[in-house]
């Protein structure tokens, strides 16, 4: 096979296609006719790499790749050393409420934090134990105590001044509670407390719901919630970063559901939780961070409900007004992901049936003219130029090469002109919360 792909890759790639969700490994392999946005984004990570904080707005209708962009998006910053997260926006995550919704924004995006060696998410505690064991080899080294006898209870207050004093450095806001929890989680760690760990883990991932709770649990006054998140996400960016890693970057996918908010109210805060990021970001005032938004023409451009109903993020956000649909430019906050072309599809087309006979160890009977003639056919059904997506393409070509690889039999010619298509765009309603 052309491709050099893990069978792990390979079968993620093939499942999570066949069921019209981006794969969460493996994205570099299917990825055609985004380089010039993957160029931008890559200068943009050596500027946040250098101190600089950054925001992006990734604009596409449904279905034309928006997430499969923030998963390539990860690819590329984890080989550069990043910390990585995503997180959708849903009816129950948002980044401002002041009934746990936005909390639990918070609470999604360190339950997915990624690295390279931990792709798939879950890397909050391996983080957090090369932190401590960095801060354990230190006090070995200042006090000249041989790294096999630190551990030792005897040398607990040693270790424990040390991660205070290296949290008071990183932190500006809840910089003690957040020493106090972590100092726990180190606890846990060497008395094999494995109940302590996870609940220090617990209130760092911001799953207490009341104080009490963690008092009693962990002996600290405050928990995470809606209104001092942002600042946690702040406090674990000077963290990651000084562990070795070159920033921390955020993924916020599914943004239409700030959209969908129902009361003009609520949905205001969040644009302006939005606005206060931005302005973060671009003055200066939060050091290598990254967040991406991703979100449909109405949630940047729609008057009344989108982004450009807050004057202050429409004169922010308008795009460049020497660009053309021929003449990009790709380093401004906004970027409106163009479709596929046929050229460029018919090339993915190509690597998921290389994909998927490598992950089935076949040989299906599709060839080279057997998927222009599926292009030919998808395209030219009605209503196709006005709803059909690449999703649904993609979708419908896995399924047609699972038909064929357990049916051998099938009339491969009859199954592709036969194929129908329908309109999976989500109605854009709003959602029927009452606040």
């Amino acid at each position: 096979m052309a491709l050099k792909i893990k069978a792990k890759e390979a079968t993620a790639i093939v499942n999570s296609l066949s069921s019209g969700v981006v794969p969460r490994i493996g994205v570099q392999h299917i990825t055609v006719g985004r380089t010039l946005e993957i160029e931008a984004f890559t200068k943009s990570l050596e500027d946040v790499k250098n101190g600089h904080s950054m925001v992006k707005f990734w604009i596409g209708d449904f279905g034309s790749g928006k997430s499969f962009m923030l998963h390539l998006l990860n690819t590329v910053a984890t080989k550069q050393k990043f910390v990585v997260a995503n997180a959708d926006f849903t009816p129950d995550n948002r980044l401002y409420s002041n009934d746990g919704k936005a909390v639990a924004i918070y609470a999604t995006i360190m339950d997915n934090i990624a690295i390279q060696t931990k792709p798939e998410g879950g890397a909050l505690p391996t983080l957090l134990d090369k932190w401590i064991e960095q801060i354990v080899a230190n006090t070995a080294q200042e006090n000249n105590i041989p790294i096999t006898e630190i551990r030792d209870e005897t040398y607990f207050n040693l270790i424990q001044k040390n991660i205070m004093n290296t949290v008071n450095e990183v932190t500006e806001t809840g910089g003690f509670d957040f020493g106090v929890v972590v100092i726990k989680y180190y606890e846990g760690y060497i008395k094999n407390d494995e109940n302590l760990r996870r609940n220090a883990l617990k209130w760092l991932k911001g799953e207490y719901r009341t104080k009490t709770e963690a008092r009693q649990n962990l002996g600290v006054r405050e928990i995470i919630n809606d209104l001092n998140y942002y600042d946690m996400l702040k406090n674990f960016t000077r963290l990651f970063v000084s562990i070795g890693y070159s920033g921390f970057m955020i993924n916020l996918d599914e943004a239409i559901n700030l959209y969908k908010i129902s009361t003009s109210t609520m949905r205001a805060k969040n644009y302006e939780k939005i606005l206060t990021i931005f302005n973060d970001c671009f003055q200066g005032k939060i050091s290598n961070l990254f967040i991406n938004f991703a979100g449909t023409k109405e949630f940047l451009e729609n008057e009344r409900r989108g982004l450009f109903s807050y004057d202050a993020l429409k004169t922010r956000l308008e795009t460049n007004k020497f660009e053309t649909l021929k003449i990009r430019d790709y380093s401004q906050a906004v970027l409106k992901l163009r479709p596929l072309d046929n050229n460029e599809l018919f090339v993915l087309l190509q690597k998921l049936k290389e994909i998927y006979d490598f992950n089935f160890s076949v040989n299906s009977d599709i060839t080279d003219k057997d998927i222009k003639l599926y292009m030919e056919e998808m395209f030219n059904k009605p209503g196709a130029e006005e709803f059909l997506t690449p999703r649904e393409v993609i979708r419908d070509f896995l399924n047609i090469l699972s038909i064929l690889r357990q049916n051998p039999n099938v009339d491969k010619t009859e199954l592709i002109t036969n194929i129908e298509i329908s309109d999976e765009r989500p109605t854009e309603e709003a959602s029927i919360e009452i606040l």
